[in-house]
């Protein structure tokens, strides 16, 4: 029988110990004790060698990492040009989001490319993952599937069968039997983390985590886990919806900007080469609260259609709902229309929505939200299929310029638009681009004459 390893409970909030559970700290905390294996003490001093002794950094050697085509190219574009070997990976997203079609579609391209997958699940038996292979024509003699949770077994897994890629599904269920916890917990999920990072690093293995999320979207389990692994991809779109979108949160070996579009169906994940046709195939010509803007995913430039509906309130106080816009920097361009521009918005509902589910970065997308607000408010119609409007808004109802807007008005110029309004400043820095007409407006107030009221 494996002896079992003793373990304290450490607090979160002020790192007192206790040999057992309970529901408060004395510090006042309350759920804030986890089990932890406790750190052994030595007393000999280590060894110091060459390998360990500081040096400088101009004399560090430094290592060309080898890449593992997973041969879609949205997932390469995502992992920095494909998946590292040795590399711990980490894949989260919403229970039937996707995360298990994409990993076995990856999993089959890297078998009939390289060799032996090995797949473990602990939440699957091995005759569901064949039924899901055979959907989605991934099925190939070099990838081994396996039902097990016991991390020491999986490891005598793979020193036999020495695989070329590793998909571990999910990690809350792996266990270690040294520990007397329960799978999922702290302990387990660090002590199992630490094991695979072993094996990855020390046989060149890539690894793939399945890891669950909370109600909130946020990674389930200790943060450790994601200081652990190499890469963070993150699952996002609406089960009802057919698009997902894949973006790194964390890339040692590349970029967190850049994210993968996939579009669901029924034989799997299928690559959208151009997401911004996908985004605006259903968009109306002259429509109310409705424009286009542009957001810079990484260094690929997307449209996307911004829609604003403003109704007057029932209730004595005012909604603001948004879906794909942060909700503060929505409250902060209702702030200056109310100001600037003299919208009265104060009994008013107004509710905003990206379509096609995906989250613009940055701030590009300001000018597009006020007019499209301005726009429902006053019902005036916008004609989507031919404007654009990109910048940044400030405080003062100024219009800031925002970084690689040629890029975007170039995409824009490619999907027919006619006319862009743009911050001034920005126009004296850009090149003339063939196709589409620039507008240069320094304010907010300005945007919306030439927008809604010049001839």
């Amino acid at each position: 029988m494996a002896k079992k390893v003793k373990s304290v409970f450490v607090c979160q909030e002020c790192g007192n110990e206790s040999p057992k559970w309970m529901g408060q700290c004395i510090c006042g905390a309350w759920n804030s004790l986890v089990e932890e294996k406790p750190v052994k003490n030595y007393t000999k001093s280590p060894t110091l060698t060459s390998s360990t002794y500081p040096q400088p950094i101009n004399k560090v050697k430094t290592a060309n990492y080898e890449r593992i085509n997973t041969h879609i190219g949205e997932l390469n574009r995502v992992l920095g040009g494909g998946l590292v070997k040795g590399s711990l990976t980490l894949i989260s997203g919403e229970p039937g989001i996707g995360k298990s079609t994409l990993i076995l579609q990856a999993s089959h391209k890297i078998a009939k490319n390289y060799g032996t997958v090995l797949y473990v699940s602990g939440e699957e038996a091995e005759e569901q993952i064949k039924m899901r292979a055979q959907r989605l024509n991934a099925i190939h003699e070099n990838i081994m599937v396996v039902s097990e949770t016991n991390v020491d077994v999986i490891e005598n897994y793979i020193k036999e069968i020495k695989p070329v890629f590793i998909i571990i599904d999910s990690i809350q269920t792996l266990f270690k039997p040294d520990l007397s916890s329960a799978p999922g917990s702290v302990s387990q999920v660090r002590e199992c983390s630490n094991v695979l990072m072993r094996i990855g690093k020390g046989n060149d293995i890539p690894i793939f985590i399945v890891a669950h999320v909370t109600k909130t979207g946020d990674l389930a389990g200790p943060r450790i886990l994601e200081h652990l692994v190499d890469t963070v991809l993150s699952f996002t779109g609406e089960r009802t919806q057919e698009f997902r979108v894949v973006r790194a949160v964390k890339n040692r070996f590349g970029t967190t900007s850049e994210i993968g579009v996939f579009e669901m169906k029924e034989e799997g994940l299928v690559e959208v080469g151009n997401p911004s046709e996908i985004f605006l195939e259903s968009l109306s010509p002259d429509v109310e609260g409705a424009i286009v803007v542009s957001s810079l995913e990484g260094t690929r430039p997307i449209l996307l259609e911004i829609q604003a509906l403003v109704a007057p309130t029932n209730l004595g106080f005012a909604r603001r709902t948004a879906v794909g816009i942060d909700l503060n920097r929505l409250n902060l361009m209702l702030a200056v229309l109310e100001k600037k521009v003299g919208l009265p918005l104060t009994n008013q509902d107004v509710y905003v929505n990206v379509v096609g589910g995906l989250k613009p970065e940055g701030t590009s997308s300001d000018l597009g939200l006020a007019l499209a607000i301005y726009s429902s408010m006053r019902g005036i119609s916008i004609e989507t299929t031919k404007v654009l409007a990109i910048g940044e808004i400030s405080l003062t109802g100024e219009l800031r310029p925002v970084s690689h807007i040629s890029k975007m008005i170039k995409e824009a110029s490619k999907m027919g638009f006619k006319k862009c309004i743009v911050p001034y400043k920005s126009v004296r820095k850009m090149e003339n681009i063939d196709g589409i007409k620039i507008i240069g407006v320094k304010s907010l107030k300005e945007a919306i004459n030439g927008m809604f009221y010049s001839k």
